[in-house]
């Protein structure tokens, strides 16, 4: 998939590709002046927290560096039969960011279609699972105090400016679930400065790093989102192994305590596992047994499906063979003849795919191919709001 926020973050960072995440800290321009205002604007953030109904959290505010209470800007919508569902109330939300304040919403992607594709391509990007946060700061307030984080980030400056400083690391690697707290920051300060609209920021796991709007003028704002993307590491590999492991009859038995216990047998099947199952087959079976992307489903009696797209978290293989052509993805495998491979390359090529365009490039079959992969949780509808998402930062696949 060819998205134009990809190619702006490679430009910006002088990157060829995603074998730089992780890195080094690296910071640049896009040079692309309506991306920003493409992938999210302030008005529209409002809007998407207006009509969902979000909570804690997901949803956060803070005021003078401390959380605010949620009971002070949400409230509970009842039915006439006496339902209730928990909404933000909006004329308090205002009134706190009009004192300044900080909001912030985990997971965008899921709540907003633009986000979801562009997260989506990150993904098949990078083969890394990738969400999406939102960080919009009213006046001068501030932001979190210095902190790391558990995984690698690109930062993209959509509205205003804010300050930041960003440090080097104080442990090497650190992880979520680790040996040591890690909580002594660095005092190797990398980079200190504003962030501008139009501007991304790489900050590998680890590095310490704050942000605020303090001293910058309480009539401005700042609005960013982070990009997270989570790396497969050893542990990862070894705790995949562990699973692995119970195949063998020699793991599932219980370990002998007696003093001086041969675990001779023990060491050696643990030996051959490793050698068996290499580091690039955990990373290719990651991949390939993702499950299905959280979609809107194909029903039947909406009428045939007009329109669709690849939904998968990453990229579909599709493997000519003799006379059939075989896909793996979102944990499935699946065979069709080979004349179906030009509609196949067609619908899982990330695109949006208007099937009576397609038509005329790889015939009527792909009405058929279409509405399998979409049955097997491959494609999704392209509804007029998914489609939004791809507008203007996606081709169509048949453009």
């Amino acid at each position: 998939m060819e998205h134009r926020l990809i190619r702006a973050v490679e430009s910006a960072l002088g990157w060829a590709g995603p074998e730089r995440i992780g890195d080094r800290f690296t910071r640049g321009h896009t040079g692309v002046e309506d991306l920003s205002r493409r992938l999210l604007t302030p008005q529209r953030l409002l809007d998407l927290v207006m009509r969902r109904s979000l909570a804690r959290p997901q949803f956060r505010l803070f005021q003078e560096g401390v959380e605010v209470h949620p009971a002070v800007y949400f409230t509970d919508s009842v039915s006439p039969r006496g339902q209730s569902i928990s909404l933000v109330n909006m004329n308090a939300l205002g009134r706190l960011l009009s004192e300044g304040a900080t909001l912030i919403l985990d997971q965008a992607n899921v709540a907003d279609p633009t986000l979801e594709v562009a997260c989506r391509a990150l993904q098949w990007w990078s083969q890394e699972r990738v969400q999406v946060n939102v960080y919009w700061t009213t006046g001068e307030a501030e932001g979190f105090p210095l902190h790391w984080d558990d995984h690698d980030v690109i930062v993209v400056q959509l509205a205003g400016e804010k300050g930041w400083e960003v440090r080097g690391t104080s442990r090497t690697a650190p992880m979520y679930r680790d040996a040591d707290p890690n909580s002594t920051p660095s005092e190797e300060v990398i980079w200190s400065g504003l962030l501008r609209a139009g501007e991304v920021m790489h900050i590998p796991r680890g590095h310490w790093h704050r942000a605020t709007r303090v001293g910058h003028g309480d009539t401005g704002h700042s609005l960013h989102v982070t990009f997270g993307i989570t790396k497969r590491t050893g542990a990862s590999w070894m705790a995949w192994l562990g699973d692995w492991c119970r195949e063998h009859e020699v793991f599932r038995h219980d370990l002998d305590r007696a003093p001086g216990a041969d675990a001779s047998q023990l060491i050696a099947a643990a030996q051959e596992l490793v050698d068996s199952r290499p580091p690039a087959a955990f990373l290719s079976d990651y991949q390939r047994t993702a499950g299905p992307a959280r979609q809107v489903p194909h029903l039947d009696v909406l009428g045939p499906l007009t329109a669709a797209v690849c939904t998968t978290n990453f990229r579909p293989e599709i493997r000519p063979g003799d006379n059939v052509v075989e896909v793996t993805a979102a944990g499935r495998r699946l065979s069709f003849a080979a004349k179906a491979e030009p509609a196949l390359r067609l619908l899982l090529s990330g695109h949006p795919v208007v099937l009576a365009e397609a038509e005329a490039a790889v015939g009527t079959e792909v009405h058929a191919v279409a509405g399998l992969l979409a049955k097997e949780g491959l494609c999704a509808p392209l509804t007029d709001e998914l489609f939004s998402g791809y507008t203007g930062l996606v081709t169509n696949a048949t453009s």
